[in-house]
């Protein structure tokens, strides 16, 4: 479907003269939207300036803006961009920045200048990250420095250890890492929701069934405990105090992208089972429901009130819901009318909250600029308009071992506690082609980086304060 002035105009989403202008029917056009859109985001950065760290966005608040997390989602969203539009203008610093950050000793994106506020899902959003970069070919770091899927698999096994997995509320990953940090009595849907998306992509990139396995037992979890309903709403977290039977039932809708694309791989994975086919389409349908009411993305659990209640890192959250639908339309196909239709007409709308100069706004319901700037905001309507690319000839789905895909692995990646690494935790260098038994390396592990950790206030890192 065209989405025309007119058919805007009748929508009430009718750009005034001052709009960024693009058409979504051309990639040209959406290309060059998007690099002036990227621009602009970019001026956020400064890692790569004399002096500067590399790899992150100014913050964190209340001096600066934004956490070390969000700057993972960032070099995520350009390896997109890459990918969908192969303009490579912020590649080396894209390679630079996710090396600089994954952090020694074992190089799982546990950095010692963030272990003391670190969540599972800031971790996460950097594997994330690794793993996309894994799977598109983004070019490879040399030899002596961590690759990405080596950084994916260390992510994932920190994460998979004895220690993050306890048995409150039978099971799953609290939301922080540190014990001393207000959180880490908070099991949410977003930590759980990532380590089981990269267990989802780590089985379908290497064939070792143990990761789908294990991303299976998360999901049902997730489900069991109550923080994915029947009807596939996917509620924010709850607190081990009461075994997690108080669930928080705000939505958000990077836990809608994050589920669905998980679920996209794993029917990918089990050849189109029927029973990952029907939480895709499940899936699919409920996250349109809900934060496509009206054709544009709505962050609804605190974009609709009167007075905007998001936090800084709730204004980034719908870029990456774009994001995750476009890839899952590449491994289950039978979604991709229903999903591209959505989409086409939220990039639309989110072309229209960017004034002509490619700043954008936060709100795509109201047809303009709404002058709420910042870097998520530019993240949201980078990733809309350039997830429109996803069909383009040159555009190939995630790759794999078997499918030409050219990272190198270590399924040991990450469970060597002493920065050295040696006896059966050494190095395969082989991509992790022969699936060795990660089940085995687990029990290995034992604990893992020894860190001073600080007690860090609950609200530094802006996330609902409904959880406190």
């Amino acid at each position: 479907m065209k989405y025309t002035a007119s058919v805007l105009a009748l929508a009430g989403l009718l750009a005034p003269a001052s709009a960024l202008t693009v058409d979504v029917d051309s990639p040209a056009s959406i290309k060059a939207a998007c690099k002036t859109i990227l621009a602009n985001l970019m001026s956020y950065y400064n890692g790569d300036q004399p002096g500067m760290t590399p790899g992150i966005l100014p913050g964190p608040p209340p001096n600066g803006d934004y956490y070390w997390w969000e700057g993972g989602a960032l070099w995520g969203t350009l390896i997109d961009y890459y990918h969908f539009t192969q303009d490579g203008t912020y590649n080396n610093m894209s390679e630079a920045a996710m090396v600089f950050q994954a952090g020694p000793p074992q190089n799982c994106y546990m950095p010692a200048n963030w272990t003391a506020s670190l969540g599972n899902d800031d971790q996460g959003f950097w594997g994330l990250s690794a793993m996309l970069a894994a799977e598109t070919n983004f070019q490879n770091p040399p030899a002596d420095q961590p690759q990405w899927l080596a950084l994916a698999q260390a992510v994932w096994n920190t994460q998979a250890a004895p220690d993050r997995h306890d048995g409150t509320c039978g099971g799953g990953l609290r939301w922080q890492i540190p014990l001393t940090n207000n959180g880490y009595d908070y099991k949410n849907a977003i930590a759980n929701g990532i380590f089981f998306n990269m267990g989802a992509r780590l089985a379908r990139y290497t064939g070792n069934d143990t990761y789908a396995k294990i991303a299976e037992d998360t999901w049902n979890w997730v489900a069991g405990v109550g923080l994915m309903s029947s009807g596939y709403d996917i509620y924010d977290g709850a607190h081990i105090e009461d075994n997690c039977t108080d669930i928080a039932k705000q939505q958000f809708s990077y836990n809608a992208g994050i589920y669905l694309q998980g679920a996209a791989f794993m029917y990918n994975y089990t050849n189109g089972s029927t029973l990952w086919k029907n939480r895709v389409l499940g899936l699919t349908n409920r996250a349109i429901e809900v934060f496509f009411p009206d054709g544009a993305a709505v962050e609804i659990s605190c974009e609709l009130s009167t007075h905007i209640q998001c936090t800084t890192d709730m204004l980034s959250f719908k870029g990456y819901l774009h994001r995750w639908m476009a890839a899952t339309t590449q491994i289950a196909p039978f979604v991709h009318d229903i999903i591209m239709t959505t989409l086409k007409k939220s990039a639309a709308a989110a072309a229209l909250s960017c004034d002509s100069a490619g700043v954008c706004g936060f709100r795509w319901t109201t047809g303009s600029y709404d002058g709420m700037t910042g870097a998520g905001q530019q993240m949201n309507a980078l990733a809309a308009l350039s997830s429109l690319l996803v069909d383009e000839t040159y555009v190939k789905a995630p790759l794999t071992n078997g499918t030409g895909a050219t990272s190198v692995g270590d399924p040991a990646a990450g469970l060597d506690t002493t920065g050295v690494q040696d006896g059966p935790l050494a190095p395969i260098t082989t991509g992790d082609k022969a699936g060795a038994s990660i089940l085995t390396l687990l029990v290995l592990s034992g604990v893992l980086v020894g860190c001073a950790w600080l007690s860090t206030d609950f609200s530094e890192h802006g996330k609902w304060n409904a959880m406190s």
